[in-house]
């Protein structure tokens, strides 16, 4: 009986090989990466290297600059747009340049699988640098090299590595499978382990968030038309575009996540923790949206219970929160978890096979994209009641676009108060007419 240990390579028994052992090389892989490919991965070497020594020399210099000048720091205290969106750009900048050194080290090395994804993540940074220098200088010259990087990288990331793109069809079939499976037993986007009522995957929060926030911002614009002032109509929209209160939206998703295990629980178990989650998390916006933009959406100092008894929560919070309105909180959770998520799971899987996932990622990004630009327009809206002029091309945009009075139109329950905000001093506020 023999002892010897097995130490042959795997590519010798005829096993493909992956990115974990480098000594393994599939088919695909033994193909040795053209020489005008590696000469583009020398200059991204090159190019990624140059960058990360800049950005340490600049660090060190704004480090020794700011030592000696620490008055320069109050800027800090006060970002425009400008400032934040610039340092954005920076921290890219940096992480792109990590990110060309490892992925033209990959192609140098012929690790076809590892050039073919960290060109994917440089096709999200890159992606993201363009947007940027439009944001801060216009369309101009300096999209070229960014463009012409851009085209590289989405070719190489196509044609690199067949095998990978292989793989992921065949996780795609097999994914649509079980999706089928599951739908004729009834069970599409449940938990099937037992431990919760729905698997809490991006597709199901996605459109948890999305119908939620509808839902919500019509229960909000009703309750404010039957009991806040009767009979007068206010626009409760929470976003730039669209009819969505997104706050109720991440507020159901947070109730999906945390009372997915508690859907069988006692329902004062599952009141207590709805009322909880939801008070906590409209104290967090309420306290987000004065802190960075001055803009108090609401305020429930002074409340009483039954009218006779002042509100404890809402003295202890600040009037960011309140007893009625966490206990509404636990009231949803609780019809929430019991009645709608089941029925909402049911509407949800009505979404067409063939545009299931296609019709989400296009959603999400346009979602995206809203929230960012909802943020902005409030920055530069903070802005120009702070007496802050416009100084790059995005602030421009809102200013044109986006202007005091569409905002003020726009968010009908929204006002901004620079002085009652985290980010100026109140003495550096312009008084107004």
């Amino acid at each position: 009986m023999s002892t010897t240990t097995d130490t042959a390579p795997r590519q010798d028994m005829g096993l493909p090989g992956n990115d974990l052992d480098p000594k393994v090389e599939t088919p695909e892989e033994r193909k040795r990466i053209p020489r005008l490919i590696k000469v583009y991965g020398i200059l991204c070497l090159l190019s990624g290297l140059a960058t990360l020594a800049l950005g340490v020399i600049l660090i060190v210099l704004v480090t020794l600059v700011l030592v000696r000048d620490p008055s320069l720091l109050s800027v800090a205290r006060d970002p425009t747009l400008t400032i934040v969106v610039t340092s954005l750009n920076v921290l890219l900048s940096l992480a792109g340049s990590a990110l060309l050194v490892r992925f033209g080290y990959s192609l140098l090395k012929n690790r076809r699988r590892n050039a073919a994804i960290w060109s994917e993540v440089l096709i999200a940074i890159t992606f993201a640098q363009i947007i940027i220098s439009i944001m801060l200088d216009g369309i101009g010259y300096q999209l070229i090299q960014p463009a012409i990087q851009l085209v590289i990288l989405l070719v190489i990331s196509v044609t690199i590595d067949p095998s990978l793109r292989q793989e992921r069809e065949l996780q795609k079939r097999l994914q649509d499978m079980q999706d089928r499976e599951a739908a004729e037993e009834g069970m599409l986007g449940r938990d099937t382990t037992g431990e919760g009522y729905i698997k809490l995957n991006f597709f199901n929060l996605f459109w948890v968030f999305m119908v939620c926030s509808v839902i919500g911002l019509v229960l909000e614009v009703i309750w404010h038309m039957t009991v806040v002032d009767p009979g007068v109509y206010q626009d409760r929209a929470g976003l730039l575009f669209g009819p969505f209160s997104p706050i109720y939206g991440v507020g159901a998703v947070l109730m999906t996540t945390a009372l997915n295990r508690f859907y069988r629980k006692n329902v004062l178990i599952i009141f207590l923790v709805s009322a909880a989650i939801g008070g906590a998390f409209e104290y967090a916006v309420s306290w987000f949206m004065q802190t960075a933009f001055g803009a108090v959406a609401w305020d429930y100092t002074g409340a009483m219970i039954f009218g006779v008894i002042p509100d404890p929560i809402a003295a202890l919070c600040g009037g960011r929160t309140s007893t009625m309105f966490a206990s509404i909180w636990g009231i949803l959770g609780l019809v929430w978890i019991k009645l709608l998520l089941p029925r909402l799971l049911k509407l949800i899987n009505l979404i067409p096979w063939k545009a299931r996932y296609s019709l989400t990622s296009l959603c999400a990004v346009l979602m995206l994209v809203n929230a960012v630009m909802t943020l902005q327009a409030l920055d530069c809206w903070f802005e120009r009641v702070s007496d802050i002029a416009p100084s790059s091309p995005v602030e421009e945009f809102y200013a044109s676009h986006f202007d005091n009075s569409y905002m003020e139109h726009r968010f009908q329950s929204m006002t901004i108060h620079p002085d009652n905000s985290g980010r100026m001093d109140t003495g550096s506020v312009a008084p107004k007419a």
